[in-house]
């Protein structure tokens, strides 16, 4: 293999270029006509100019292989993304007589067919989730959600990296899911085809690197952890997975290993699992049958250069050869965290668009262990035809500390210098600094149910002006308008078009619909001629790989359309020019009479949940509670708070004993989890609201004696976070038994692997934290209760570190 033709842009390209170059082989690269600016051009040794603007040039096959035919290209290498997946594109390859730089057309038609993965992994005894291993019509996705209890996610059939993906948890959200996912699929990977499975809500993300030489010899280099993701994209990823059980993560390699040998697997391969985070079951998820993105990390941790070692298993080494049999594959060494850069603007509310503009200034981070993939450079205009990921962060820590990789990676992205383009730095700093990433504890949900914490992070401000594209454009100007024009700013070659201000004004009488966000129109819902009231669907864009519906925010008649379908626009350009006027809703948008006394059947789930652990709900706790002369924790919340202020926080969880207790059994006996929390005001008519805002947690004796179990932790860390935050007051009841030892639903001891003590420490001095008890406190009860400022206690209160089950069981104190 002397000559490769790398069918791909970006930073995988660039990066294929150098593992090419240290493998003495010459390179062709390819490039669409908006995209000859692009860092990969330069690199290359030799580059060849495709017909057609954005993805759909570097999806042509035809066009693709005659380009490597008329280079004198021997080989393709189609890196990640557009055709690597393609069993088409490979036989076409080979048809040509070029060798394909990944599996076999065999091996990517099973690969590539999710629904035909999981019908091997089913026949090679490798777990799978319930679903349908075929492409499922809307009708049967509704029958396959109706006999599924928790909800069902809706694939593509081909592709992966998040597109075509929906959960559905809803009847009536199953339709619009089915239709955004075949049409993300079609646009992405050329098949509309979905299939449903179950949908597992508190789950990891583990994948195992393969490679393989195509004789049935296949090697794993281990894991990497990819539960942190934002709508099933990945944004950070980790190798080795910090805390995997040692024996699920033997399991889980050996069946990627069984899987790739079952195909007689040939180069790079990922096999993704779902690990179920309360069981600790695993399921098989997807194989990616090319290499994957987050391969860097791998490499780091264990010397292997993955895109070296592809390229010479396809041109005929074997395992042996390169010394990658499996006892010569080395352990990982420490830790290595990869960071997505992308390009792109996060909302108040945790909405995520894409941005685009030219770097005025680009500088990366360096130092021991640090490492940058991307095909940014200062000057470059990016182009809203393609993905919004612009650079990898890759930071490798060689201890075995992962707090310190963590911290490490920290420090680079604070160096990582990035100015004239929006990206996710501030949103990926706020990530790591969240205690539950530096302690890998994290499902796949983890981002989106804490994206408001994560998106305060990210707000700026940016005065009374906007910035778009580059071009400063003044909101305060309805008449604004933007439109095509070149940059002009010397980058030489075909660099993309952008939006730039001009001075035209809309004609009188006429609005406009612009484009919430940068993107590509999908299609249009409207026409010349046609009515649209606000709040009418008007088109759909693709952005962030995933469509997105554009409801308009202006009423009137169509005029004309400003863009079509296929376009790639930038935020704030006119796509629907309408002659104003009102348009009331007509039969299709008129809103439903509404029964405001009707409470929805979840909703009242929600109540029914939330009452569970109010004193009225519980008479035979609190009729025993009374025999022993106590109050309850709501009593003496209540009494202590001015009336009507304290809010609630974590009222419906529940001990973490789902393994050896029903859920019907732990709504009624253990809601709250044995912690009365939230914010009150104290004295707020002597103080006022602002000066009388306290923190007020009360252990709940009535439920599992007020002892400390998981959900009890997570609630304390994240308050005390919160008092420290905002200087709050802190007042403990501190009743109870302390560390539980009967939660099952963790990999801890009595959930202690938690960072209550240490948040709860930082607060003294800081605020004034107040201890009560009554009755009996110890262990951990006990320990936070002796670090407060004031401690009241009630007369035949007993305070100690060890409880009296725990003394006489171990002969302490007893007399004979």
């Amino acid at each position: 293999m002397n000559h490769i033709l790398i069918a791909n842009r970006g930073e995988i390209a660039v990066r294929i270029i150098r593992a090419c170059q240290d493998l003495d082989i010459t390179t062709t690269a390819i490039y669409a006509e908006d995209d000859e600016s692009a860092m990969h051009v330069g690199k290359a040794d030799h580059a060849v100019g495709l017909e057609g603007s954005g993805a759909r040039a570097y999806l042509d096959i035809d066009q693709v292989v005659q380009a490597a035919v008329d280079a004198g290209a021997d080989a393709i290498h189609p890196g990640y993304g557009f055709l690597s997946e393609s069993a088409e594109f490979a036989a076409a390859v080979e048809a040509a007589g070029l060798t394909y730089i990944g599996p076999s057309v065999e091996a990517l038609g099973t690969f590539g067919d999710k629904a035909k993965a999981r019908e091997l992994a089913e026949s090679q005894g490798v777990p799978v989730l319930s679903g349908i291993s075929r492409a499922v019509t809307l009708d049967e996705a509704r029958d396959f959600f109706d006999a599924t209890a928790g909800g069902v996610m809706l694939k593509a059939v081909s592709g992966g990296g998040g597109r075509g993906m929906r959960v559905v948890l809803e009847a009536d959200e199953l339709e619009d899911a089915y239709k955004r996912c075949s049409s993300e699929a079609a646009a992405a990977f050329g098949q509309d085809a979905v299939y449903v499975e179950q949908f597992v809500a508190n789950a990891r993300h583990i994948e195992v690197q393969i490679v393989g030489d195509g004789s049935g010899a296949v090697s794993h280099v281990w894991e990497r952890e990819c539960s942190l993701q934002r709508r099933h994209q990945k944004i950070v990823e980790i190798a080795p997975s910090p805390n995997l059980d040692t024996g699920v993560r033997s399991a889980i390699c050996d069946a990627a290993v069984k899987l790739g040998q079952a195909v007689n697997y040939r180069g790079l391969g990922t096999i993704e699992f779902l690990l179920d985070d309360d069981s600790q079951a695993f399921y098989f998820m997807e194989a990616n049958a090319r290499l994957q993105v987050e391969h860097t990390v791998t490499e780091e941790t264990t010397g292997v250069d993955l895109v070296q070692s592809q390229i010479r298993v396809c041109s005929g080494a074997t395992l042996p050869d390169l010394h990658l049999t499996q006892d010569e594959i080395p352990a990982p060494r420490g830790y290595a965290v990869q960071l997505r850069i992308n390009m792109e603007t996060l909302g108040r509310d945790g909405s995520v668009k894409p941005s685009g503009g030219r770097l005025q200034r680009f500088e990366v981070p360096t130092g021991p262990g640090i490492r940058t993939d991307t095909y940014g450079y200062q000057g470059y205009v990016t182009s809203p035809n393609y993905d919004s990921l612009l650079a990898k962060l890759i930071v490798h820590s060689p201890s075995g500390d992962f707090a310190a990789a963590i911290g490490r990676t920290r420090r680079a992205l604070g160096d990582f210098e990035i100015q004239g383009v929006a990206t996710n730095k501030e949103f990926l700093q706020a990530v790591l600094e969240h205690p539950d990433v530096q302690a890998n504890s994290v499902t796949t949900g983890f981002i989106d149910q804490h994206m408001g914490v994560f998106a305060g992070a990210e707000e700026k401000a940016t005065g009374e002006a906007g910035v778009i594209a580059g071009a400063r454009v003044d909101t305060r100007d309805p008449l604004a308008v933007l439109d095509h024009g070149k940059s002009g700013d010397g980058v030489s070659g075909g660099g993309p078009e952008f939006l730039e201000l001009v001075d035209t004004e809309l004609p009188p009488g006429t609005v406009a619909v612009r484009a919430p966000m940068q993107g590509t129109v999908v299609s249009f819902e409207v026409e010349p001629g046609d009515e649209v009231y606000e709040g009418k669907l008007v088109l759909v864009m693709e952005a962030m790989k995933m469509e997105h519906e554009v409801r308009s925010d202006v009423s009137g008649i169509v005029q004309s359309l400003g863009v079509e379908p296929g376009d790639a626009i930038f935020e704030g350009h006119p796509l629907i020019l309408l002659s104003e006027q009102d348009v009331a809703k007509g039969e299709e948008g008129a809103a439903e009479e509404l029964d405001l006394d009707y409470i929805r059947p979840d909703l009242q789930e929600v109540f029914d949940r939330q009452a569970a652990g109010h004193d009225e709900n519980r008479p035979e706790a609190v009729a025993k509670r009374r025999k022993t002369g106590h109050r309850t924790a709501r009593e003496n919340v209540a009494d202590l708070c001015d009336e009507g202020t304290f809010i609630e926080y974590g009222s419906v969880v529940v001990a973490g004993q789902r393994r050896r207790r029903s859920m019907e059994d732990l709504i009624e006996n253990t809601t709250g989890d044995g912690m009365v929390c939230g914010l009150g005001q104290i004295n707020g008519d002597l103080f006022g609201e602002d000066r009388s805002r306290a923190m007020i947690m009360s252990y709940d004796y009535m439920v599992l004696a007020g002892t400390q179990g998981m959900k009890n932790h997570a609630k304390k860390d994240r308050l005390f976070e919160v008092a420290e935050e905002f200087r709050l007051p802190t007042v403990l009841f501190a009743e109870g038994g302390g560390g539980r030892p009967g939660d099952t639903d963790g990999t801890g001891v009595a959930g202690l692997d938690c960072w209550a003590f240490t948040f709860f420490a930082r607060l003294s001095g800081l605020v004034p934290i107040v201890g009560i008890t009554t009755g009996r406190c110890f262990a951990g009860n006990a320990v936070l209760l002796g670090c407060c400022d004031v401690i009241i206690a009630t007369e035949g209160t007993n305070i100690g570190i060890g409880g009296p089950a725990m003394i006489e069981g171990g002969g302490l104190g007893v007399f004979r």
